[in-house]
């Protein structure tokens, strides 16, 4: 007799939610592979992101659907599908406009130094950059790993979790503030870095015209593009014990900017 007894549902229905659940939380997970630091570098094979990624969001999976009811119908399949990849684009976004800001500070620098004459290939990124790109590049990919930056990055992930569940829409007005106050943190972040050296080269330059003046006949060209250098690295060496905490801060800052923009409307 089963009279009393509970219907439990059926294998292909469990396995179906589960597999649809899945695909949502991968959907979310996948931004921090486009656009999040460490993470987006393309050192890492497409292949090995893919395992990573699924590994994430199988991991994930329980903690995003508990007491969540997961849809069947497609249309409310392929709705929340796309609200994922939104939420997981802007969360990465968020996160990633501190590499960007990285980036553009230190190709100010290879400008100003001359360096950005003779580009190279960048080995993080795998696109042209010069010296102080490469530089700062491996040095801010060390400060994310050596600090927990990446741990810090999927625990802001799954935290999102809790500020915006599975069925749950996003802020636009959040959305769109949390977009544009990330671009405007790229210009910023990246005078902030690039502030000291450039003060340097500027005063550099000041006191290499005053030479100038005082000895026309000295080839203030062939002396001052070493003197350059000499200063330009100096000085970013000297920063870069200030430069640390003030990336980690940066990275912090970051993630809860991210988690911020993520409040549901």
């Amino acid at each position: 007799m089963t009279h009393g007894v509970p219907a439990l549902p059926q294998l292909p229905d469990v396995a179906g939610a589960q597999l649809v659940a899945f695909a949502l939380v991968l959907a979310r997970v996948g931004g921090l592979f486009v656009f999040a630091p460490v993470f987006s570098s393309r050192m890492i094979p497409g292949r090995v992101k893919v395992l990573v990624a699924g590994a994430f969001a199988l991991a994930l999976t329980p903690i995003a659907t508990k007491d969540q009811t997961i849809p069947t119908g497609a249309v409310e399949i392929a709705t929340l599908t796309i609200k994922e990849l939104v939420v997981g684009l802007a969360f990465a976004l968020a996160i990633g406009v501190l590499a960007a800001a990285i980036a553009s500070g230190a190709a100010l620098l290879d400008t100003l130094t001359g360096f950005s004459l003779g580009a190279l290939i960048d080995p993080i990124t795998n696109v042209q950059a010069s010296v102080f790109g490469q530089i700062y590049s491996v040095v801010a990919v060390m400060v994310f790993l050596l600090t927990g930056g990446d741990q810090l990055m999927v625990y802001g992930l799954v935290r999102s979790y809790d500020l915006l569940p599975l069925g749950t829409l996003p802020s636009g007005t959040l959305l769109a503030a949390l977009a544009t106050d990330s671009l405007t943190q790229v210009t910023l972040t990246a005078i902030e870095i690039a502030a000291p050296v450039a003060i340097a080269l500027v005063l550099t330059d000041i006191a290499l015209g005053i030479v100038s003046r005082a000895a026309p006949q000295l080839n203030v060209f062939f002396v001052g593009l070493p003197a350059k250098i000499l200063v330009a690295f100096t000085v970013a060496g000297a920063g870069f014990a200030f430069l640390v905490p003030h990336l980690e801060s940066q990275l912090e800052s970051a993630v809860v900017h991210a988690l911020h923009g993520l409040s549901p409307a």
